[in-house]
């Protein structure tokens, strides 16, 4: 841990934001100091991302002052932040893909000038500069779209710190990364620790915040729950209670098998556009299915073509029994009931200029429709309201747009969506991205009671404990194929090693 005897280079003393109806912060301090890494904690909704757009010039406060390097600081745009030192990587890549790597780091530099062609040699000369600061072996010339996701996230960092960034935001950085990925992202991190950097960790892992972090602020319904506490002495349980008031509450699951019901979903010798090939897959009534690979396996391609929007080119598809072709995402929804949390829930799971009523309900819109089409807002309320309740969902009105909400709590709208609809099969992809710890305790209540109501889930998560936690038989991935499958025993230690076994082999064959 870095030492904590140096002055601030940044505060929030006392700052509020308020909106119409809801009070985002109120009297919210941090102090984060030179050559730290400073953890923002909270549930969805505690006011996590309006701090964050406060301190990045986003937002102004309505009460409190910014404090940078000791003077009030007054940021009228992001640019204002920037020039003072402050950069961010956010949770949604913030990259231009059609972009080189080189462009997307020199945005803000490209030309002096309107009628001055860019220097490319000058800007990749740059580019590298920060490149190799960070150890990343990669030509500035390269298009970002090529890029992997933990590469994106590193040419953002390098974008940052060419801007001079003393005080590094990171908004849930792991969020899709890789166990080897986040490794070799932390390793980084605490380099740029031991050069002076200061960096807020915005994340709801609390295992990495206790790895990596030297100081913490929880939020608490738009309060201080604790302001820039050191780290030491805190363990899970005490961060938990931190955030949500009481410790947390660890359900006691039973291992289930469900080899008895009847199938649901069979997938036989299925080849995909994807690349997938001799795909075997069963999903049975009632059963909670986890698919578990390493980044690049092909889980989420696999889901794709399921859902018909790649559908599948050689093989059997089977819904109850009976063979099906899906040709389309409407078909998949309308015609057969299956619903599909997607990962990326700003680009696939919502419609960000929609209300949240209309976002709850657009699955089940044409259920709904009466005579004529006619559809009216008050029978959609009654449809989807009880899981807007049971998922907490925190909104100033069902009317509020969508767009406007916390990303946890759009993930919890994309969740209620396919709850209202009563699909036979769900597959959910990633579904505790971005929520915080209250939440996801919910959520995953919510999947073990559908399941035991009879709907099948087939779940895609890269979080190993949430996969043994939740799964009754994982089927593993590697190479967009299937490696084998294990009944869940339960037993962490004894599953995670099953699981990396099967990878492995899939590897060496």
């Amino acid at each position: 841990m870095a030492a904590q005897t140096s002055a601030p280079v940044f505060q929030a003393r006392g700052v509020s934001k308020f909106f119409p109806g809801v009070k985002a912060l109120e009297g919210v301090s941090i102090s984060l100091r030179p050559g730290s890494i400073h953890a923002l904690l909270g549930e969805n909704g505690a006011g996590k991302s309006t701090l964050i757009k406060l301190i990045t010039g986003v937002l102004r406060p309505d009460e409190g002052e910014l404090v940078v390097d000791g003077q009030p600081a007054h940021f009228a745009s992001t640019r204002d932040a920037i020039a003072r030192g402050i950069g961010v990587v956010h949770q949604e890549r913030n990259l231009i893909p059609r972009f080189s790597v080189g462009e997307n780091i020199m945005l803000e530099r490209l030309s002096a000038s309107l009628f001055k062609p860019i220097d490319y040699a000058a800007v990749n000369a740059e580019a590298r500069r920060w490149l190799d600061v960070l150890g990343l072996d990669l030509d500035p010339a390269t298009p970002v779209s090529q890029l992997s996701v933990a590469k994106m996230q590193l040419v953002e960092i390098a974008k940052a710190l060419s801007l001079r960034s003393r005080v590094l935001l990171l908004d849930e950085p792991t969020a899709s990364l890789t166990p080897h990925e986040t490794v070799a992202l932390f390793a980084l991190l605490k380099k740029l620790r031991n050069e002076g950097v200061s960096m807020l960790f915005v994340s709801h892992k609390l295992e990495e915040v206790q790895e990596i972090c030297d100081q913490v602020t929880v939020l608490r319904d738009g309060r201080n729950a604790c302001d820039s506490r050191s780290m030491e002495g805190l363990g899970r349980q005490d961060l938990v209670r931190l955030m949500i008031g009481r410790s947390e509450q660890i359900p006691d699951w039973k291992p289930r098998d469900h080899a008895g019901a009847a199938p649901v979903l069979q997938l036989e010798k299925v080849a995909t556009p994807f690349g997938h090939r001799d795909i075997d897959l069963t999903v049975r009534r009632g059963e909670i299915v986890g698919l578990y690979g390493l980044v690049g396996a092909g889980r989420t391609e696999l889901a794709k073509s399921i859902m018909g929007l790649q559908p599948a080119t050689s093989g059997t598809i089977r819904l109850d029994g009976k063979e099906v072709t899906i040709t389309s995402v409407g078909e998949a929804i309308h015609t057969h009931r299956l619903g599909y949390v997607s990962e990326d829930r700003k680009q696939e799971g919502l419609i960000l200029l929609h209300s949240v009523l209309d976002n709850a309900g657009i699955a089940i819109w044409r259920k709904l429709a009466g005579f004529g089409g006619m559809l009216t807002d008050r029978a959609v309320r009654k449809a989807t309201e009880p899981y807007i309740r049971k998922l907490e969902v925190r909104t100033p009105s069902l009317g509020q747009l969508v767009g406007n909400l916390s990303g946890g709590n759009q993930q919890k709208i994309s969740v209620a969506k396919w709850l209202a609809a009563g699909v036979r099969l769900l597959i959910i992809d990633e579904p505790s991205v971005g929520i915080d710890i209250k939440t996801k305790a919910y959520l995953h209540e919510l999947i073990r009671e559908l399941s035991d109501a009879g709907t099948s889930i087939l779940l895609i998560t890269s979080d190993m404990p949430e996969m043994i936690a939740l799964a009754d038989r994982i089927v593993v991935m590697n190479g967009y194929r299937v490696a084998g499958d294990l009944q869940n025993s339960r037993d962490y230690g004894a599953m995670s090693e099953g699981i990396m076994d099967l990878i492995h082999k899939l590897d060496a064959a």
